[in-house]
């Protein structure tokens, strides 16, 4: 399988310039699709903190970038929507989301807010000893004795120190807050008001309210992903 990629096949969301050389690293197969933005080029093109793969590779290998709390040495692993990349030699922690374009942005958030993770329940299942096994968006599972449905939203803790535990859950439902993570209406936090549920293969639909206008919009089922119950979990999402 190839390594690279041509620049000009590269997903709009990346936000690179598209001719400044003919190939670009390719996105490894991972917990995010092939639109995933590789670790090395978000550290040189999307951030600017190395000048060339050279220097990416060297920041990796010495263990100084961490992805969801766990050291990132492959600089073609893909990173994506509510992924938690931290810097902590550079005292620098960030949040990746969609804009209103469709594009990855880095938030700048706190030492404190990176140590938690906002996952989506993709499904669950029964396995041995008659425990629930909750099937997370980007591939990993977790056994938790917790009462939460598909399409809920979970936030995580990512410190070394208790990984991978339940801190909040805010569920699927009418009156919670979203985000809207795909289509053109990426990016906005809203309330959902509505959920329409479509017979045959065709997506649900979510029908919501954006917080800040007020405008009455419609998208997918699988754009809308939960970020708080009455309010957002996070004031100012920064995007």
């Amino acid at each position: 399988m190839s390594l690279h990629q041509k620049r000009l096949t590269s997903p709009h969301s990346w936000r690179i310039a598209k001719k400044e050389n003919v190939f670009i690293t390719k996105t490894a197969p991972g917990p995010h699709n092939k639109t995933a933005m590789p670790m090395s080029v978000w550290l040189r093109d999307h951030m600017g903190l190395v000048l060339n793969m050279k220097e990416a590779k060297k920041v990796l290998t010495d263990g100084s970038v961490l992805l969801n709390g766990k050291s990132c040495r492959d600089p073609k692993m893909g990173i994506g929507v509510f992924d938690i990349v931290a810097i902590p030699k550079m005292d620098r922690y960030f949040r990746i989301l969609r804009n209103k374009k469709g594009d990855y942005v880095s938030i700048v958030i706190s030492e404190e807010d990176a140590q938690t993770r906002l996952c989506k329940i993709a499904d669950k299942t029964l396995v041995k000893g008659g425990k629930v096994q909750y099937n997370l968006r980007y591939g990993a599972n977790i056994i938790n004795e917790g009462d939460y449905k598909p399409r809920d939203s979970i936030v995580l803790s990512i410190a070394p120190e208790n990984r991978f535990e339940v801190v909040d859950h805010f569920p699927f439902a009418v009156g919670n807050t979203a985000m809207v993570i795909g289509g053109k209406h990426s990016g906005k936090i809203s309330k959902i008001t509505e959920l329409v549920a479509v017979p045959g293969s065709v997506p649900n639909r979510v029908e919501l309210e954006d917080i800040a206008t007020g405008e009455a919009f419609e998208t997918i089922d699988a754009y809308v992903f939960m970020v708080g119950r009455e309010t957002p979990a996070v004031a100012d999402w920064g995007i």
